[in-house]
């Protein structure tokens, strides 16, 4: 079964084939909503991983960004091979657990900022 389209430009469907009925290249999860990029930090749980999400906020009062990064758990499907270290691209989907609200949608590609 080949990988079904997601509707998100900028990112490529895996190479490897799964039957996770929540991965969203080859079941039925649906993406919808952010889409971010992140540094993956920690991959201890089970298809589960942390992604550091670093980002900058406008304070108008002083007139300048600051910086600000947030953990965000995110579904990794089988299919998708990462390692911590790795950028990668989530994807908001519907609550998956008490803290996972994202999915793994790939590698992200290396030129060109966020």
């Amino acid at each position: 079964m080949p990988a079904r389209n997601i509707g998100i430009p900028g990112v490529s469907p895996p190479t490897k084939e799964c039957d996770d009925p929540l991965c969203p290249w080859h079941g039925k999860l649906p993406v919808r909503g952010r889409i971010l990029r992140g540094r993956i930090v920690s991959q201890r749980m089970q298809r589960t991983v942390s992604v550091l999400h670093e980002y900058l906020y406008y304070v108008p009062k002083y007139k300048r960004y600051e910086r600000r990064r947030k953990k965000i758990h995110a579904r990794l499907p089988p299919c998708i091979d990462v390692q911590v270290g790795d950028v990668v691209v989530i994807g908001e989907t519907r609550p998956l657990a008490k803290t996972v609200s994202f999915v793994v949608l790939g590698k992200a590609s290396q030129g060109g900022a966020e």
